[in-house]
């Protein structure tokens, strides 16, 4: 395929793996069962002790499109990295091991891709015995956002770019620093540094990816996805990109995720107020800062609010009371 490079855009399709000979085959045969067929796959065995090494080396045999490496060093991030810098085309996605691709997931991606754009595809959850309230939450939240180009418009709420369905011009991955990061969780670190970079968001009007779910799937299992993490992941973006030094900054939630915002401005020395609707807390000293209560606290556009309550009555109640605020605000929950 590559002596077509100068018809058609070749995409590079980077998979970092480790252990996944029970998936690993569905995984690569959706990627060959592609109706755009321009692409390559940099297959990066980060040092797996099952059969997957060997299905990999085959796959790289039996197609010319498809390269196996083994990561010099060790770790998802160190295996997307060394893919990454094998890779030559002009369009950049990812992919895991243990998930599906829909038939025309290339080709709907390609569809919206431009430069300055990322292209975002539809996902939907799959498992055996059923999923979590949970799991059918997020794939419905962050559809509609992919539904309405307006992904990074809740972006510390939660990952807004559903990895791995995104697809991306080179010149525009670098910009966002590629895999060149040591934070985690590592699809959230880049969906940052995409929003960072400025690159706006199409999205797809079918689903292009299927995330399987399972009890030993990486986001269950490694403390690299913990809760804490998320949010000093959040925290440490919210600072580089859209804090304001020059407007008031206020934490509203008093819960788990209040106490870590709370303590994390503590820490930084950044002065902030601290609101609650919850009066059993009103007036308490946390962290040198005493809780204010929520109703008639003067909210102005020299405000920039962080929301943290999770209860979605509360969150309700919230917007309700913000609806006519000039503030800037952030929800975090």
């Amino acid at each position: 395929m590559h002596d077509l490079r100068g018809k058609h855009s070749i995409i590079s399709i980077i998979l970092p793996f480790k252990n996944e000979e029970d998936y690993l085959g569905e995984c690569v045969d959706s990627i060959l069962n592609q109706t755009y067929p321009y692409w390559e796959l940099l297959l990066v065995d980060d040092h797996s002790s099952d059969r997957s090494s060997a299905m990999a080396a085959d796959y790289a045999q039996n197609d010319a499109r498809i390269r196996y490496f083994l990561n010099p060093n060790q770790g998802v991030i160190e295996a997307m990295k060394h893919g990454y810098a094998q890779s030559t085309g002009s369009l950049i996605t990812r992919m895991d091991g243990d998930d599906v691709k829909t038939p025309d997931n290339l080709e709907q991606l390609l569809s919206k891709v431009a430069p300055g754009v990322l292209a975002v595809g539809k996902v939907r959850y799959f498992r055996k015995d059923g999923l979590g309230l949970g799991y059918e939450k997020y794939e419905k939240w962050v559809n509609q956002l992919t539904e309405t180009d307006d992904n990074f418009s809740e972006v510390y709420k939660e990952c807004v770019i559903p990895s791995p369905a995104w697809l991306v011009y080179r010149k525009d991955f670098e910009s966002a620093g590629c895999f060149d990061s040591d934070l985690y969780p590592e699809d959230y670190d880049l969906c940052f540094r995409f929003y960072k970079a400025g690159l706006q968001t199409k999205g797809t009007s079918g689903v292009v990816h299927l995330w399987r779910d399972h009890e030993i799937r990486t986001t269950r299992t490694s403390p690299h996805y913990a809760d804490n993490r998320f949010m000093a992941l959040k925290l440490h973006y919210f600072k580089e990109i859209d804090f304001d030094s020059s407007k008031s900054l206020v934490v509203w939630g008093a819960g788990k995720k209040g106490k870590q915002v709370a303590s994390y401005w503590s820490s930084e020395g950044v002065p902030f107020s601290w609101i609650t609707g919850n009066p059993k807390k009103i007036g308490h000293n946390i962290y040198g800062t005493v809780l204010e209560n929520s109703l008639g606290f003067p909210l102005t556009e020299k405000h920039q609010i962080i929301i943290t309550v999770a209860d979605l009555d509360g969150q309700k109640d919230i917007a309700h009371q913000l609806k006519d605020s000039t503030s800037s605000v952030f929800w975090f929950c």
